[in-house]
């Protein structure tokens, strides 16, 4: 088998796979190998090695009698353990789902992407039921940052693992959810390219939730074109249908309030040297005080927030129950929350959802997107967050608050590598669009994604 680099988008490896170069058996069985022997346990919760083997056989026998199914034919992806997969347990990163009934079918998405050939290598680990943005779980363990050339760093959350997974070269593609940052969040903090689709691009159904008015879907991986290929076979689509604009029609707000508060000097200065390259490729940035970001955090304070009252809703048995005692009680903590939010404080976050929703299209003139760091400060080191709770919510609040904005004002978003901050570490930078943008947002990063990294 020709010799395959971890660090390869989808395209590299579909030239190979399709060209015959690269045996798609071969390549799913060095897969599932090198993951099982990489030193780092916490990644995945599982894996599905009679499934992905007989995926790559057909594949093979495809491509081999050009049947081929396109682009991702035989290409790996890896599954948050949130997604239903066919005689698998749904863990949701949670020992009390453990003894559960496998899932009799696939999740939607999953069967979309098995449609267009590609091989379901595994299931990732996350935030105990995808409620932290730390990637932090006592249960499977918590996978390491492979940035981190210190000591161990968070890999984010919640799909803690699917972003370690693609970061460290084992699939070039994992599928998560975002609910406040889920997607976005580990792709910044590790280095890669994350994209959550505006809530509702593709199905739910099959996939376990934690606040349906907020959850989001989209896949984590090495490029926006990779980005941009797995969510057309996730809409169902044989191939996409984005192309590049010209970067002088390029318009890019960013906000003076809220997303910079305590942000890291090293954040701060890769995101503006990627701004400045921006503006000299041609580019129109202006800086907005875009107070519809406070009054978010405004509502939130007021009535609570929305995340925290319907996890409590799908939860409330359990936090009640016996199980309670075997959750992360962090993840407990924090659910309980929501018990403190009634109907009227319900209602009225929904009510003030949907003026600040109708007030962001206001506020942005056609054709602008947003853009500022993912998130305020690079990976921080695990150690301190595991002993001091306090630290723990503090960093945890930190870290969703850039991207929830996102979620809250039901938009999309794409956070690609900026450059690097404290420590070496990864830094992000988040282009957002309104609701069902996502076409014109991918066709944005696709033409910017070049400047933004440094490398045109």
């Amino acid at each position: 088998m020709v010799e395959v680099d971890g660090n390869m988008s989808v395209a590299g490896l579909s030239v190979l796979l399709q060209s015959g170069a690269l045996d798609p058996v071969a390549f799913t069985k060095d897969t599932l190998e090198r993951i099982a022997g990489y030193p780092d346990q916490a990644i995945f919760t599982g894996l599905l090695e009679e499934r992905a083997l007989a995926e790559a056989k057909a594949s093979a026998e495809r491509i081999r009698s050009g049947r081929s199914l396109g682009l991702l034919d035989g290409i790996p992806v890896a599954w948050k353990d949130l997604f239903d997969t066919q005689g698998s347990v749904t863990t949701a990163g949670s020992v009390v789902l453990a003894d559960n009934a496998p899932a009799k079918v696939d999740a939607d998405v999953v069967k979309a992407l098995a449609s267009a050939g590609m091989i379901s290598i595994g299931r990732t680990n996350l935030s105990e039921f995808a409620f932290s943005g730390l990637g932090i779980n006592p249960h499977y363990g918590t996978a390491h940052n492979p940035a981190s050339r210190d000591v161990p760093r968070i890999p984010g959350g919640s799909s803690a693992g699917s972003g370690v997974a693609v970061a460290s070269g084992l699939v070039p593609v994992a599928i998560g959810t975002d609910t406040g940052g889920s997607i976005r969040i580990p792709a910044a903090l590790n280095g890669i390219v994350g994209y959550k689709a505006t809530r509702g691009r593709y199905s739910m159904r099959g996939v376990y939730p934690l606040a349906k008015s907020l959850d989001s879907l989209g896949p984590l991986c090495r490029t926006v074109p990779d980005a941009i290929w797995v969510d057309a076979a996730m809409c169902g689509c044989t191939a996409p249908d984005i192309g590049r604009i010209h970067l002088g029609d390029l318009k890019l707000v960013i906000p003076e309030a809220i997303v910079f508060d305590n942000a890291e000097p090293g954040v701060v200065t890769a995101f503006e040297a990627a701004t400045a390259r921006l503006e000299k490729a041609g580019a129109r940035i202006t800086r907005r005080a875009f107070p519809i970001f406070a009054e978010v955090f405004e509502v939130m304070t007021r009535h609570g927030a929305l995340v925290t009252a319907e996890a409590y809703a799908l939860h409330k048995e359990r936090l009640q129950g016996a199980d309670a005692a075997r959750m992360d009680q962090r993840v407990v903590a924090r659910a309980r929350l929501g018990e403190k939010i009634g109907m009227a404080d319900y209602i009225a976050i929904l009510d003030a959802r949907q003026r600040l929703i109708a007030r962001l299209g206001d506020d942005l003139e056609p054709g602008e997107l947003i853009a500022h760091p993912t998130l305020p400060h690079v990976a921080p080191p695990i150690a301190p967050l595991l002993a001091d709770d306090d630290l723990f919510f503090k960093i945890n609040g930190r870290t969703l608050r850039n991207t929830s904005i996102g979620n809250f004002l039901d938009g999309c978003g794409v956070s690609i590598p900026c450059g690097t901050g404290d420590a070496g570490m990864p830094v992000g930078f988040l282009l957002s669009g309104q609701r069902n943008e996502d076409d014109y947002l991918l066709s944005a990063a696709l033409s910017a994604e070049a400047v933004i990294r440094g490398e045109a």
